[in-house]
């Protein structure tokens, strides 16, 4: 199995804001020319926490600033590079809602979910009334599959047919090279100028040999930034 990268490589947890300033020399050994979470407590609660690209010298600050005498511990968390630092920050700042902290966290490409879910109750809401006075139904929910859509001009049912309401865009590399293909609605995938019922026949197509197994190969972006291989669809 292949070993999954992490972010957090040591943490430093409940030290004293004492121990701090009276060793400071040997602490700044830990965090010196290091980037990470760290977090202030007042009588064991959470005050106020912060993101640093150095923490050796966010620590120091935080000894003599308006902070100074608000907090009594503290703990640190040294990550692997700074990729993933302010959105860290930005979900502990939304979930814990410290009493130091002045700012809400911002997530700079998250998608907010709240309107589909209004969209989605609306619509159950609807249908639900519908059933009630025997009214036809009018539209389905936006995450229910739409029934399966035969091309006209093979014959097949499109394999994604069943799972997919909306337009995707899949991605794939092949030999360093990046690859896009398109579904449609209907679930008909079109790659290269040509039509795929199959994500498997698609994904052969693309890598030019008789088989490829398309459900691994093809990649969807289930939200802002997160790709996933199109199997994910068949077991949600």
């Amino acid at each position: 199995m292949p070993r999954r990268s992490q972010l957090v490589c040591q943490h430093l947890e409940n030290i004293s804001r004492d121990a701090l300033q009276k060793y400071q020399a040997i602490i700044r050994r830990y965090v010196r020319h290091r980037q990470g979470i760290y977090a202030l407590y007042r009588r064991n609660k959470l005050y106020y926490v912060g993101l640093a690209g150095s923490l050796q010298s966010r620590l120091a600050m935080h000894l003599r600033d308006h902070h100074a005498h608000s907090w009594d511990r503290f703990s640190v968390y040294l990550t692997i590079g700074d990729s993933h630092l302010r959105e860290l920050e930005s979900l502990i700042l939304r979930v814990v809602k410290p009493s130091g902290n002045k700012q809400k966290g911002k997530f700079a490409r998250s998608e907010d979910l709240r309107r589909k879910l209004t969209h989605d109750f609306r619509s159950s809401f609807t249908a639900e009334i519908d059933e009630m006075f025997g009214k036809p139904a009018r539209r389905s929910l936006s995450r229910v599959p739409p029934p399966r859509t035969p091309v006209l001009d093979t014959g097949r049912t499109p394999v994604l047919a069943a799972f997919v309401s909306t337009p995707l865009i899949l991605r794939a590399r092949h030999k360093g090279h990046k690859l896009t293909a398109r579904v449609r609605r209907n679930g008909t995938i079109l790659f290269a100028g040509h039509v795929y019922t199959s994500p498997s026949v698609a994904g052969a197509a693309a890598v030019k040999r008789k088989s490829c197994n398309g459900w691994t190969f093809w990649e969807y972006e289930r939200a802002p930034g997160d790709w996933i291989t199109i199997d994910a669809l068949r077991r949600n």
